[in-house]
């Protein structure tokens, strides 16, 4: 039977509507298929192409070995060594997660680590560096290394590469200056100085290593490998080999160094001592007592050991009180005064004061150290036999005269109270009292009383809140002894490459100038001759039969509570033609002409050649 077409439905308009659209749609996405396939096909498979194959290709980073650290006469300071470092890399370890576990398991056996810090760790390094092999232990010993070796086929994906290390030949002597080297941390990696540095990378962190980081760091590597789909390794492209860091040359005179060390360790065991030339502040030496020894920081430090070098009960090793003391000075501020009162004319060099064994002021009696009475007496002789009351008298003159700030204003110019410019990192300041800084404290509560005539008077001999450190003291001096050029002290002599050939000098700002009346300066000078030489002089027995003329100040600063008086000592040699400085404390040691003196002397025989030299200990007397 035949179906009649007038009886077949007819077509909505609706119906049409919706058949257009859904045709529209499906032409329009027809459309954009279309043309999306020819654009990635036809205008972009070029670089898609390229993209691919990049893909393909995995870069790994190859450490660059650090320059070295050589003294004056190119011994080495710090040099490179070569470790074995455990790793494992990614494209060899158990898929599956138990056995991984495993692995760290006998892996943390033969290391003494804890499977989970293996894990941790190697996440990390892997998540940063997915194609790169994770470092276990940075520095193995052999007989670990053998086992690994010898049990390769039990510890999929473990391997043993070598890598450089820091060494530090010397290991406590210097560790101050040199300073030590570790992993970056998230705060350096945000500082435009490490630039380049990316996670993992060793830096320096302390000393010279910090200070000329960018010059010892040297250029990484890297490594090209290709990998499959799945990020297998299959072989190497190219290589691209790390650059050495540039070699470093410092001012320091190994020797002389060396000898610091030693008399320093011959004392109580906590103090500081700076060798430092006065017409360019070149530093030939610069310790602290108790040291360290900056090979730990070669091995990634255990938590223990940083406490250990950081706890006040053991000395705090890893300070530095060269430049981070802050200690009272006793006399051996007298040549501050002494400057300070000549320049503001508050006394000339032949100015007559008594010194009655005793001055009192305000109810409160300023003595003599060992009850000494020295009578009358001007400004050569009060240096020479340290005679507190005349300094007394000068600080209390000073504290009336004009504004009052004669004795400040001149510390300051001489260095004291603010930072000397040498070439280490986290330099401190220390504390030059004033009324304005004594009254400030006073109305926030912090101390118990505003300024008074007493506190000048104690600054005037080195006491009460006054805190300077021996790089403070040595540039005070020096600036006396050169002629009022305030030297920036300097440990970086110049940038060589491996052969030792100079790429750059590293030159100190220019020498900020004070005037210094010569008359005035010879006078000072003459007292600190006298000191060491004349009888009644404080440090006359310790130099006694010494072949170099030494001019120096002893002190001895009272820090109470029971406490044991630190000892202080700072000379300049060759006298008169001076071209060294040496300032000495020992936080316990007593009477300067006691401890520090003859640690001076020490220190002095290293710096001039004299052979068999014997340090005595003078009298107490400052």
């Amino acid at each position: 039977m035949y179906l009649d077409n007038e009886r077949r439905p007819a077509l909505t308009p609706k119906l049409a509507l919706r058949v257009a659209v859904i045709g529209a749609i499906a032409l329009v996405a027809f459309g954009v298929i279309f043309f999306r396939l020819w654009y990635l096909q036809v205008l972009s498979g070029d670089r898609y192409l390229a993209e691919a194959k990049d893909n393909q290709r995995r870069e790994i980073k190859v450490q660059a070995p650090r320059g070295e650290i050589v003294d004056r006469d190119g011994t080495p300071l710090v040099v490179n060594r070569v470790g074995l470092a455990v790793k494992v890399t990614p494209d060899k370890l158990p898929t599956d997660r138990a056995e991984r576990l495993a692995l760290y398991r006998r892996l943390g056996r033969v290391l003494r680590l804890r499977p989970r810090r293996i894990a941790r760790s190697v996440r990390k390094q892997l998540r940063v560096e997915p194609f790169a092999a994770a470092t276990v232990k940075q520095d193995a010993p052999e007989p670990v290394v053998f086992w690994i070796l010898e049990h390769g086929d039990d510890l999929p994906g473990v391997t043993v590469e070598r890598v450089f290390l820091r060494r530090y030949p010397y290991h406590t002597v210097g560790a101050h200056l040199v300073g030590n080297v570790g992993e970056v941390n998230q705060k350096q990696l945000g500082d435009p100085r490490y630039r380049g540095v990316a996670l993992g990378d060793r830096v320096g962190q302390s000393g010279v290593e910090q200070q000329y980081d960018r010059f010892l760091r040297g250029r990484n590597g890297a490594s090209l490998v290709q990998v499959d789909a799945l990020g297998n390794f299959k072989r190497e492209l190219a290589v691209d080999r790390p650059q050495q860091g540039e070699q470093l040359r410092l001012s320091v005179d190994l020797g002389v160094q060396k000898a610091g060390q030693a008399a320093l360790a011959g004392g109580t065991g906590r103090g500081a001592f700076v060798v430092m030339n006065v017409q360019n502040g070149e530093v030939l030496a610069l310790g602290s007592q108790p040291s360290f020894d900056p090979n730990l920081f070669s091995k990634v430090i255990r938590e223990r050991d940083y406490k250990r070098l950081t706890n006040p009960d053991l000395g705090a090793p890893l300070t530095n009180r060269a430049t981070q003391g802050g200690y009272p000075t006793g006399s051996t501020f007298k040549l501050i005064t002494a400057t300070a009162a000549l320049q503001s004319g508050i006394i000339t060099p032949d100015t007559p004061l008594f010194d009655g064994g005793s001055l009192q002021v305000g109810g409160v009696t300023f003595k003599n150290a060992g009850g000494a009475a020295h009578g009358t007496l001007a400004l050569r002789t009060a240096l020479t036999v340290s005679s507190d009351v005349f300094f007394y008298r000068l600080g209390l003159m000073a504290n009336s005269a004009g504004d009052g700030l004669a004795l400040q204003r001149w510390a300051h110019r001489l260095g004291i109270g603010g930072l000397t410019g040498i070439d280490l990192p986290a330099e401190q300041s220390g504390t030059l009292p004033s009324p304005r800084w004594r009254n400030r404290l006073f109305k926030k509560k912090v101390l118990d009383r505003p300024w008074s005539a007493g506190d000048n008077i104690n600054l005037a001999v080195g006491q009460g809140d006054l805190r300077a450190d021996p790089l403070q003291m040595a540039v005070a001096y020096a600036t006396v002894a050169n002629g009022g050029r305030v030297v920036t002290p300097r440990l970086g002599l110049r940038i060589e490459d491996s052969a030792g050939r100079a790429i750059q000098d590293l030159d100190a700002p220019p020498a900020r100038r004070v005037g210094i009346n010569p008359g005035f300066r010879q006078a000072i000078l003459d007292g600190l001759r006298g000191a060491a030489s004349l009888p009644g002089g404080t440090s006359t027995p310790v130099f006694e039969g010494f072949p170099i003329p030494v001019a120096g100040k002893t002190g001895t600063a009272e820090k109470g509570l029971g406490r044991a008086d630190q000892s202080w000592y700072v000379a300049l040699a060759p006298y008169p033609d001076i071209k060294y400085v040496v300032a000495v404390t020992d936080e316990a040691g007593g009477f300067g002409a006691e401890t520090a003196a003859p640690m001076a002397r020490q220190i002095l025989a290293a710096l001039f050649g004299v052979k068999g030299d014997k340090a005595r200990a003078g009298g107490p007397s400052d």
